[in-house]
């Protein structure tokens, strides 16, 4: 399983969104630092969830920050993260 994939079920299983995309954006960061844009490194998520009402935009990324603590540790450098919120 992929960073996107294990991303993805972590993201799926805890917050159950009604709407998940994740985009590897690794690529476009190559050349900064001598990065060659490989190793889905700087991940955006597009994300959408009922767990999010009345939440602060600050504590949704705190919360899927905390989530995601472990791909970080594995290499996962950045995370855009875009809240949908109906």
């Amino acid at each position: 399983m992929n960073r996107i994939e294990r991303i993805k079920k972590i993201l799926s299983e805890n917050l159950k969104p009604s709407h998940l995309v994740l985009n590897d954006n690794s690529k476009k960061h190559s050349g900064h630092n001598n990065f060659n844009g490989s190793g889905m490194t700087h991940i955006q998520i597009e994300i959408c969830s009922t767990f999010f009402d009345n939440m602060r935009s600050i504590d949704v990324h705190r919360k899927i920050n905390l989530l995601l603590k472990d791909e970080f540790k594995k290499g996962l450098h950045a995370l855009e993260i875009k809240i949908i919120k109906l």
